[in-house]
């Protein structure tokens, strides 16, 4: 088995539900969710102006290999109505890998761990919350360090 951690965010619809359903769908398809941070509702990165999300990091056992599981979550997100017309866009649903055991993985259409979560405060502080101690494999730093250096300053609140 292999320990992920996974980014959900939805910034579309009912938000809450598609967490929701996205979570149960990782845990019929993908793997056992062995933890999960609190629902945060954060403000949109990259694209301000759009409306706010609610994110959740998930930690899940897959036996899935990486292009096995990315093909299996981009299947779940297409289920729940996500469509891929922006970079950054607004979303019902958006998964994301943000490490898959202490792998680096660099492919067309993969990059293990995901190249901006030490920029992303609506990342790393639902990661502080499940895995503070968790290693960054390309750096070399925990994510309560990463989270100390961190600049990005959108509003990110526990609900």
């Amino acid at each position: 088995m292999h320990s992920v951690i996974i980014l959900l965010g939805s910034n579309l619809g009912d938000r809450l539900t598609y967490l929701h359903k996205a979570t149960a769908s990782i845990e019929i398809e993908a793997g056992k969710v062995v933890q999960k941070s609190a629902v945060y509702r954060t403000a949109s990165w990259g694209k301000t102006e759009l409306p706010e999300y609610l994110n959740q990091v998930l930690q899940i056992e897959s036996a899935l290999p990486p292009q096995k599981l990315l093909s299996t979550l981009q299947q779940i997100e297409t289920s729940l109505e996500r469509t891929r017309e922006e970079k950054w866009g607004s979303r019902t649903i958006d998964i994301d890998i943000l490490f898959y055991d202490a792998q680096q993985i660099n492919e067309a259409n993969l990059i293990i761990p995901h190249p901006l979560l030490q920029e992303r405060r609506f990342v790393l502080e639902p990661l502080m919350e499940i895995a503070p101690a968790l290693e960054h494999p390309v750096f070399g730093k925990t994510i309560e360090q990463l989270y100390a250096q961190l600049k990005d300053t959108l509003i990110v609140e526990k609900i």
